[in-house]
C-alpha cells in the first residue's frame, strides 16, 4: 500500500520561497523530471535545480528505506508466530550442520574412517604385497566353505528327490498321500534348517576374517609408524605358506578367457571450447566377467585382479558397472552378482546384503510417508538407480543398479525414455563421486534374443551413443570430477559383424582423436 509524505524545499538562495510537494512512497521516479516538474510549477529559477535535487534525492532516499524497513518488521512480525516459518528455521539449521563443514559439529573420526584411511596409506607402500596375500589366503578358504555349502545342499536335494520319486512310484502300493505330502513338508524344513546352518557358518568366518584383517591392519601400521619402516607384525595371521614373490611372471598368468573377448578403443575429445579427452572401448564380454575374481589356487593368478581394486579403493578414480536389474530388490535377476559378492569376505563396507537391505528399507519408508503422491505405483520405476559399494570385486568398486523393464525389448524407446534418462543421472552421479571409469550396457541388453536383429542392434546403438555424447558435452558443466574412461559393454556371442559395424558407428559420432600424417615430396 502506498504512503505520502510531504517534501518541503528550502533553497539556499534566501530570495526563494520554499516549496511543498506530496511525494508517494515508495517512489521509483525520475529524479531529474521530478525535479523539473517543480522548477517549473514553482516558478523557481534554473539555478536552483542542483540545490533541489540533492535535497529531493536525500528525502526520498531516506524515506524509501523507512518505509522498507517498516515494511518489512511487520511482515516478519506477522509470520514470525506461524509454525512454518519455524519449522522451516530448523530444517535449515539441520542442512547447514550436515552440509557444510564449516558450521557442521565437530567430531571424531569414526572407526570406519580411521580404518579407511590406514588401509589407504598401507596400501600404497611396500605393505601392499603382504596385504593381498592376507586377502588371498581369506579368500581361498572362504570359496572353499561356499564350495562345500553347495556340495551338502545339493546332495541332500539329490537324495530327497530319489526318496520322493520312489515313494511316488509305490503310491497305490500303500503309502498314501497325506504320507507323502508330509515327507514333502519335512524335506522343506530339513533343506531349510541346513541352509541357514551353513550360511550361519559361512557368515561367522567372514565375520572373524574381517575382525582380525582390521586388527591386524591397524595393528600394522601402529608398528610401522612407530619403527619407521613397515615390518610384517609377529601377531598378525599367519601367511608363511603364501609364495613370494607375488607378482613375478603376472603376464604369463593372466585369464585365458580374455583371449576371445572383442574389443576395440578409441580417444576422443568432447567440449564447445575447451575439448576433453576421454578414452572409450567397446568390448564383448559377459558382465560377470567383470565383477568375479577368477577362482585360482594360484595366488599370483588372483593377486593381479585384487591389485587394480586395492590401489583405487579409497582414491580419486573409482570403476563403475551399470547393471540392469528389475523393480524388486534383490530379485533373482541379481542373484548371480549377490553371489559373486558372497564368495569372498567384504573388508570395507557392509555385506552386499545388508546394503540392498538399507536400500529396500529407504524405499518402503519413502512409499509409507508418500503414499498419496504414488498410490498404484510399484516400489521402483523404470529408470530409478540405487547404489552399492564393494571392493571384493574385479574390476568395480561402485554398482549402478537400474531398474528397467520390458519396454527395452522393443524399438520405439528414444531419448527421453526413463532408462535413457536414468543413464543421466548415472554419469552426474559418477561426476559427483570421483567414478572416472564406467561401464555401460551399449544395447541396454546383456544377452542377445531372436528379436535383436543387426537392424535393432544398429538403431539402439546409435540412440545410445548419441545421448551419452549430449550427457559428457553436459558433464562438463556440472563439476566434480572428468569420466576419464567410458566403456560400452555388449552382450557376450555377438557376431563380430555387427561388433565391427557398431565399433565403426562411433568415430562418426564422437570426435575421434587421429594424428596428422605429413608427407614429405624429397
Amino acid at each position: 500500500m502506498e504512503e505520502s509524505r510531504i517534501f518541503h524545499y528550502k533553497p539556499k538562495d534566501g530570495n526563494l520561497a520554499d516549496v511543498s510537494f506530496p511525494i508517494s512512497l515508495p517512489n521509483s521516479e525520475s529524479l531529474r523530471e521530478l525535479s523539473r516538474i517543480l522548477l517549473l510549477k514553482n516558478n523557481l529559477p534554473i539555478y536552483a535545480t542542483v540545490d533541489l535535487t540533492e535535497q529531493l534525492c536525500e528525502f526520498i532516499k531516506e524515506l524509501n528505506l523507512k518505509y522498507y524497513d517498516e515494511r518489512t518488521t511487520k511482515l516478519l512480525q506477522e509470520f514470525k508466530n506461524l509454525p512454518v516459518i519455524e519449522d522451516t528455521t530448523k530444517e535449515w539449521d539441520k542442512l547447514i550442520k550436515e552440509e557444510t563443514v564449516e558450521y557442521g559439529d565437530r567430531r571424531c573420526a569414526s572407526d570406519e574412517e580411521l580404518f579407511a584411511t590406514a588401509y589407504h596409506k598401507l596400501v600404497h607402500s611396500p605393505a601392499l604385497e603382504t596385504m593381498l596375500q592376507l586377502e588371498c589366503m581369506y579368500a581361498i578358504s572362504v570359496r572353499e566353505r561356499v564350495n562345500e555349502k553347495d556340495f551338502q545342499i545339493k546332495n541332500l536335494s539329490e537324495k530327497q528327490t530319489e526318496e520322493m520319486s520312489q515313494a511316488v512310484d509305490q503310491l497305490e502300493v500303500g503309502i498314501t498321500e497325506l504320507e507323502i505330502n508330509e515327507m514333502a513338508t519335512r524335506h522343506f524344513e530339513d533343506q531349510s534348517f541346513l541352509r541357514v546352518q551353513l550360511t550361519s557358518e559361512l557368515e561367522t568366518i567372514k565375520e572373524t576374517q574381517r575382525r582380525e584383517y582390521r586388527e591386524w591392519l591397524m595393528q600394522m601400521l601402529e608398528e610401522s609408524q612407530a619403527s619407521n619402516s613397515l615390518l610384517l607384525s609377529k601377531t598378525s595371521p599367519s601367511i608363511s605358506s603364501i609364495p613370494s614373490p607375488l607378482f613375478s611372471n603376472v603376464r604369463q598368468n593372466q585369464n585365458q578367457h580374455q583371449t576371445s573377448i572383442l574389443e576395440e578403443s578409441f580417444t576422443i575429445h568432447l567440449g564447445s571450447q575447451l575439448k576433453q579427452m576421454h578414452n572409450i572401448r567397446i568390448l564383448s564380454a559377459d558382465v560377470m566377467d567383470l565383477c568375479a575374481i577368477q577362482e585360482n589356487e594360484e595366488l599370483a593368478d588372483t593377486t593381479p585382479q585384487l591389485l587394480q581394486t586395492a590401489l583405487g579403493l579409497y582414491s580419486n578414480d573409482l570403476c563403475g558397472l551399470v547393471l540392469m536389474t528389475d523393480n524388486v530388490i534383490g530379485s533373482r535377476l541379481c542373484k548371480e552378482f549377490t553371489e559373486i559378492c558372497q564368495r569372498t569376505t567384504e573388508f570395507h563396507f557392509p555385506y552386499i546384503d545388508d546394503q540392498l537391505e538399507r536400500v529396500s528399507s529407504t524405499v518402503q519408508k519413502y512409499q509409507t510417508d508418500n503414499t498419496a503422491k504414488i498410490a498404484n505405483s510399484k516400489h521402483l520405476q523404470p529408470g530409478d538407480v540405487y547404489i552399492t559399494r564393494h571392493s571384493n570385486l574385479a574390476q568395480v568398486h561402485v554398482i549402478f543398479h537400474m531398474v528397467s523393464d520390458d519396454s527395452l525389448y522393443g524399438n520405439d524407446i528414444n531419448s527421453r525414455h526413463p532408462v535413457v534418462l536414468g543413464l543421466r543421472n548415472i554419469l552426474k552421479s559418477a561426476c559427483s563421486n570421483d567414478v572416472t571409469f564406467l561401464t555401460i550396457p551399449l544395447l541396454l541388453q546383456y544377452e542377445m534374443s531372436e528379436g535383436m536383429t543387426v537392424t535393432w542392434c544398429t538403431k539402439r546403438a546409435e540412440l545410445v551413443f548419441k545421448c551419452v555424447k549430449g550427457f559428457m558435452i553436459e558433464m562438463a558443466s556440472w563439476g566434480g570430477s572428468d569420466l576419464k574412461n567410458l566403456q560400452f559393454l555388449l552382450p557376450k556371442g555377438i557376431s563380430s559383424d555387427v561388433f565391427q559395424s557398431l565399433t565403426t558407428m562411433l568415430p562418426n559420432i564422437f570426435k575421434v582423436s587421429n594424428p596428422l600424417i605429413l608427407k614429405s615430396n624429397s
